[in-house]
């Protein structure tokens, strides 16, 4: 089994213990905000990818309930739950490898924390589909966990038995990837974070605007 299918059959499996953790979880708001004050105050189309529960999707709602939300993820116990927390978004189960087969333009695509279960060709291939899918002076919020990208690995849980492969990010490379596909920086920032089990890490936020 390689990397992908393995992270994706954790999250399939740990679908609903991730929603009852981060549903109503706050560490990320702050980000959250940014993300919406960059926006601009009309109904807008956005690509959700990595949508999990769609917690992130919840919050945005209600702080921009004119946004038109539509969410992808690889696991399929996640976008059923999406759907049940959020009936107003739309859902669909791709694999972010495949959001090139997309037929529509976006104002803004929210990332969260779907890099660190993909390889480095995969992030690549990420970034330039997602600067075709979105519209001139759109938004890309993109987060992860940084570290250095050969120290990427297997990770297990005290609280659980399944393992997940963990990729991790510098953040000159994701800024050169973003500025190599005619994104513009507007805002970097870094939050520490430890886990339930105790792990620390850094993580890494960055929102851009397509030129």
């Amino acid at each position: 089994m390689n990397t992908y299918e393995l992270n994706k059959n954790t999250y399939n499996s740990l679908a609903t213990q991730y929603q009852d953790r981060f549903m109503y979880w706050d560490g990320y708001h702050a980000s959250y905000d940014l993300f919406c004050e960059f926006l601009p105050k009309r109904s807008l189309d956005v690509l959700e990818i990595g949508c999990g529960p769609g917690n992130v999707s919840k919050y945005l709602l209600q702080k921009r309930p004119d946004l038109n939300i539509f969410g992808i993820d690889f696991a399929p116990n996640m976008i059923a739950l999406a759907k049940e927390n959020n009936p107003k978004a739309n859902y669909e189960v791709l694999d972010c490898r495949d959001i090139s087969t997309l037929n529509q333009k976006f104002d803004a695509i929210f990332c969260g924390f779907c890099v660190p279960y993909i390889d480095r060709n995969a992030t690549v291939q990420l970034i330039r589909d997602s600067a075709k899918l979105v519209n001139a002076n759109s938004l890309f919020y993109l987060s992860t966990m940084e570290g250095d990208y050969n120290n990427s690995g297997l990770q297990g849980s005290a609280t659980h038995s399944e393992k997940i492969f963990i990729y991790y990010y510098e953040s000159w490379f994701l800024e050169q990837q973003l500025e190599e596909n005619k994104f513009q920086i507007l805002d970097i920032r870094r939050q520490n974070y430890v886990s339930p089990d105790g792990q620390e890490a850094v993580d890494l936020f960055i929102i851009a605007k397509k030129l």
